[in-house]
């Protein structure tokens, strides 16, 4: 009756992430970690697991001499985002039904 829910979503700072990226598209490094108040070593962390899984591209690159990492969401990421989406959901409307 219940769909597993999707483990590398589950954590709550990847899923803000995959929030924020689902509505953005892609966000730099430092808005990121402004918006979900993370650390810039565990956010770091989150998003390489999520790069890792396929959800998220990351691309670094140097703007103004100063590093500079921006992460987009994929179509993999987008697709496990809305599928995370529909299995919370079951949860949530079990006893409406």
């Amino acid at each position: 009756m219940f769909k597993e829910l999707d483990p590398i979503l589950h954590s709550q700072l990847r899923l803000a992430v995959m929030s924020l990226l689902i509505s953005v598209k892609e966000a730099e490094f430092t808005f990121i970690k402004e918006k979900t108040n993370a650390t810039a070593g565990n956010l770091s962390v989150q998003i390489q697991k999520l790069k890792e899984a396929g959800y998220v591209e990351v691309v670094k690159e140097f703007k103004d001499n100063y590093p500079n990492t921006t992460c987009k969401i994929t179509e993999v990421g987008i697709n496990a985002f809305e599928e995370y989406v529909k299995a919370l959901q079951q949860y949530l409307n079990v006893n409406h039904k």
